[in-house]
């Protein structure tokens, strides 16, 4: 199997290195933090490089890549990480493009690639933990639409979204819908997380929706797919750039007069810090080359990705700190933020105990990533 990248994903991927390096520095970053955690400028730079369509077909008005693109760009944001939510923009062209009419698919579509509109999936729940179907929120008829009503939690960057992907049951089956946020009886109350970024709570009263599929079932385990291919391509991005800025560290800080990287205790920790981030990086192409998988494939496939991704970044990121000693954890030194994005990375999608549990219940007699 040939795993080099093509003339044309590579552009792509310098593009956004170029970006990140020269427009999304530390200090950008950290006055974001502060003014909420999300910047619609540098969101509106990142759809002006073609992100906001790269899953949405030519026809709707995006650039119409594949899985392998969306990684390479998703281990770059990660490098900086960027805080604007380029992932949910992904999962909301892809859904869209698989799954909704050819009404919705017209306005909202060319918007999101255009970066008119942001879109996001809305389908965490208080008490459904990482269970895709355990949903409270309820559908019902009203005239040619439907009526939802329900609460959504940690709704990424949800109160600057202009609508929403959300799952309800109807007639006692989870569909998905979509919902504007000028809809009455819509609600958000947003706030920063541990990382930086921006999420929040969404309330629906009656609120007006259009229904992009029935299959809602489908429909979220793919965007739930998607997401975590996507995550661990960031994370992958995320562990490269700590390494980086933890060896440069111990190139420059003195002990006894001489580098701390030359004390071999140390080396040796950073070797398993390489071996983690290597392991996590062949998981995260194994996660992209199998999201166009049948679903149960493809969603095996996630669960062991998710997991090795999940042991990895703990491993890593621990390491990082330690490595660093005190100023590690300290909030004017870059690597606590990669730390802290690490850390709820970890616990986005499943987190790494959820996962190894759906890796157990999914063994067959040929257990493991060949099955």
């Amino acid at each position: 199997m040939d795993f080099n990248f093509s003339d044309e994903q590579e552009q792509l991927r310098d593009a956004v290195r170029k970006w990140v390096d020269k427009g999304y520095d530390f200090e950008r970053r950290r006055s974001i933090v502060q003014e909420g955690g999300y910047s619609a400028k540098a969101y509106g730079e990142l759809t002006e490089l073609g992100l906001g369509g790269l899953y949405i077909s030519e026809e709707l008005g995006g650039l119409g890549m594949g899985p392998v693109e969306g990684m390479v760009v998703m281990e770059e944001l990660g490098r900086g990480i960027v805080l604007e939510p380029v992932a949910q923009t992904l999962i909301a062209g892809a859904l869209l493009t698989h799954y909704a009419s050819g009404e919705v698919q017209s306005t909202w579509c060319g918007k999101i690639a255009g970066g008119e509109a942001l879109v996001v999936l809305a389908h965490q729940e208080r008490k459904a933990r990482y269970n895709l179907l355990l949903c409270d929120t309820q559908a019902q008829p009203a005239g040619k639409g439907w009526n939802l009503s329900g609460h959504k939690s940690i709704v990424p960057a949800g109160d600057q979204a202009d609508a929403w992907l959300v799952p309800a049951v109807a007639n006692g089956k989870l569909a998905l819908f979509l919902v504007e946020k000028a809809s009455a009886g819509a609600a958000t109350r947003g706030y920063v997380t541990q990382d930086g970024s921006r999420a929040a709570e969404l309330t629906l009263a009656n609120t007006p929706a259009h229904l992009v599929t029935l299959d809602g079932a489908t429909a979220l385990q793919h965007a739930h797919d998607i997401g975590i291919a996507a995550l661990c391509a960031e994370a992958v991005g995320v562990m490269d750039k700590t390494m980086t800025i933890t060896v440069d560290y111990m190139n420059t800080r003195k002990q006894f007069g001489v580098a701390i990287a030359t004390f071999q205790a140390l080396r040796h920790r950073v070797s398993d810090m390489k071996m983690q981030l290597e392991l996590a990086r062949s998981m995260s192409y194994y996660a992209s080359l199998k999201l166009n998988a049948p679903a149960a494939e493809r969603s095996a496939a996630m669960s062991r990705a998710k997991y090795q991704l999940g042991v990895s970044m703990r491993f890593v990121g621990q390491q990082a700190v330690q490595l660093h000693g005190g100023i590690g954890v300290t909030d004017e030194y870059i690597v606590s933020h990669y730390f802290k994005k690490l850390t709820q990375l970890e616990m986005s999608f499943g987190d790494t105990l959820h996962h190894l549990g759906e890796v157990s219940a999914k063994m067959q007699d040929t257990a493991g990533v060949f099955a």
